[in-house]
């Protein structure tokens, strides 16, 4: 038995096909474009998203031979806003993406009112312009006409997991999970629903949202008019960052992974238990077919992988990210070289929508592959930032995502953190576990305990460079950060 997993990611869909050895038995992958309209604006056209994931599901089903599939499960990029028609499904705009920073001046008021600490013990977040709830009270103040259908009923709101299960069913069903739900600021942690408190404060009516559903477990079947020819059940679903803490096989309380992406998400399982932590959010990781919700501690850093992307696409200094490693390695430090990817805002812990990116430390001598060095160190450092903060004490920390596959990456931040680094045989941590997720819903895996046999480890790196150096350079990092921040408003 084989499951397809479908992980829609921030610049691409990848598509794979996972045995029950937990194994890849096939891979495709299909990206689509990025859009910044202003400064600090990101978009991406929701029908991009779905013929993304129709072209990745095809190329992946051409090169899988093996037996019929047995279910699909999806996993996607998180607090991304996509509204659609509820019988075109075609979308009157272009979904605002969660690195989108134009709500900003929302969350400035509604903080000057006295809403933040009433929304953080509601929601376990904070009010910053990453989640979803402030780019939907930007939607009804900027664009009315499209609000106001909207609220006559006419158009869906949801994030991207219910875009695609609605394109995937003809538009039938209208569902998120619990993992999903809980970062858009209108889910209420305490009770596991949503807040009609929280609706009202940002405007947002709640009959146009989602209904909750299991993180695993028949949800529905996928029409194959709209769906490569499949009819499988949808079994299965999560927000990205979940997902991986799921396909990790961090099931008890107090492991942790980190995922290397367009940004970098560290999250530690905190089981039944509600855990709070000043700079970090607290967050459903996933909720039962028996109704039981599993929570997080997450430190979301904005800008990590996609700071390399800026290095290939926007400086054009390297050709691909896989070359980083070889480049950087040329050189035996950054040289005094330090990165501050803010590039889009400052996440965990430093919470500052205004601060942008800097490089200080520049002299005749820097080249560029002290600046690829320099940009490799800031993930490191920017990891070691929320680790602090969660005050987590821990022999290791399991990583995954594409830049999880860079030897030097992981060594750095095993230097940095002074713990272990593993890293398991396969870094699509993501997917594998949306895969893990609808397997679970169907009868492949009777239980965790079966899919904690699955993962193995491929390499670990342990700790090897002068502490006083390493800590001399975090120093030299976070008085660069502290130079980033408000720079948007000075």
């Amino acid at each position: 038995m084989s499951i397809l997993a479908i992980d829609a990611g921030t610049t691409g869909v990848t598509a794979l096909v996972v045995t029950t050895d937990g194994a890849i038995a096939a891979r495709g992958y299909q990206e689509f474009a990025q859009h910044f309209p202003q400064p600090g604006w990101v978009e991406h056209n929701p029908e991009e998203i779905w013929q993304a994931t129709l072209e990745a599901t095809r190329s992946v089903l051409a090169s899988y031979q093996g037996p019929p599939l047995t279910a699909v499960g999806i996993t996607n990029q998180r607090e991304t806003v996509v509204l659609w028609d509820r019988e075109t499904l075609g979308s009157p705009r272009r979904a605002i993406v969660w690195q989108d920073r134009r709500s900003a001046e929302i969350c400035a008021r509604l903080k000057e009112a006295g809403h933040e600490d009433r929304v953080r013990e509601l929601t376990g977040l904070r009010l910053d312009p990453y989640f979803s709830a402030t780019k939907l009270a930007w939607l009804a103040e900027n664009e009315p006409n499209t609000w106001a259908l909207v609220e006559s009923g006419r158009y869906a709101i949801g994030t991207v997991d219910s875009y695609l299960v609605a394109r995937m069913t003809r538009g039938i069903w209208h569902v998120t999970d619990a993992s999903n739900a809980s970062r858009t600021l209108l889910f209420d942690l305490n009770t596991g629903d949503w807040s009609q408190e929280l609706c009202d404060l940002f405007g947002v009516p709640l009959d146009a949202l989602p209904d909750l559903v299991p993180s695993w477990g028949v949800i529905a079947d996928t029409d194959p008019r709209m769906f490569c020819g499949l009819t499988l059940p949808i079994a299965g679903i999560a927000g990205d960052q979940q997902a991986a803490l799921f396909g990790q096989t961090c099931f008890a309380p107090g492991e942790a992974k980190c995922t290397y992406g367009t940004g970098s998400f560290i999250l530690t399982n905190t089981g039944t238990d509600l855990l709070r932590s000043d700079g970090l959010l607290t967050t459903a990781a996933w909720r039962s077919p028996e109704g039981e919700l599993t929570y997080a501690l997450e430190g979301s850093i904005f800008v990590t992988g996609a700071a390399v992307q800026w290095l290939r696409d926007g400086l054009q200094i390297v050709g691909s990210a896989s070359e980083t490693a070889a480049i950087a390695s040329t050189v035996d430090d950054s040289e005094g070289v330090v990165f501050v990817p803010a590039l889009t805002g400052l996440g965990a812990p430093h919470w500052d929508p205004h601060a942008r990116g800097l490089i200080v430390g520049l002299t005749r001598g820097t080249t560029r592959a002290h600046l690829v060095r320099a940009t490799l160190e800031a993930i490191a450092y920017e990891v070691r930032d929320v680790m602090e903060t969660m005050g987590r004490d821990a022999a290791t920390l399991r990583v995954d995502g594409g830049a999880a596959s860079n030897d030097l990456l992981c060594q750095v931040q095993a230097d940095q953190l002074g713990v272990n680094v593993q890293r398991p045989r396969f870094v699509e941590s993501t997917a594998i576990g949306a895969a893990f997720l609808a397997g679970l819903g169907t009868g492949v895996w009777a239980s965790t305990d079966e899919l904690r046999a699955t993962w193995q480890v491929e390499a670990t790196f342990t700790p090897k460079s002068e502490r006083s150096q390493i800590d001399a350079g975090y120093r030299r990092w976070l008085d660069a950060v502290e130079r980033s921040k408000g720079w948007a408003q000075v």
